[in-house]
């Protein structure tokens, strides 16, 4: 899977942000940091969507009339 990212310089930190997921930033004192954590943050991003699918697999809505 290939993810954009987009780093911006806020003084003396950088800040990485994915805009394909919502919330998935990482900011750090160096670019190569900054990028480093953010792919800790997509996988762990992608772990909790998959978790809530799976979770979402296990509910079943049913309508019943009386």
């Amino acid at each position: 899977m290939t993810l954009n990212v987009v780093i911006e310089q806020e003084d003396d930190w950088f800040v990485a942000k994915v805009p394909a997921l919502p919330g998935c930033v990482s900011q750090t004192h160096t670019r190569e940091e900054a990028l480093a954590n953010v792919k800790e943050a997509i996988e762990g991003w992608l772990l909790v969507e998959q978790s809530k699918h799976q979770l979402a697999d296990r509910v079943d809505i049913v309508a019943v009339a009386v």
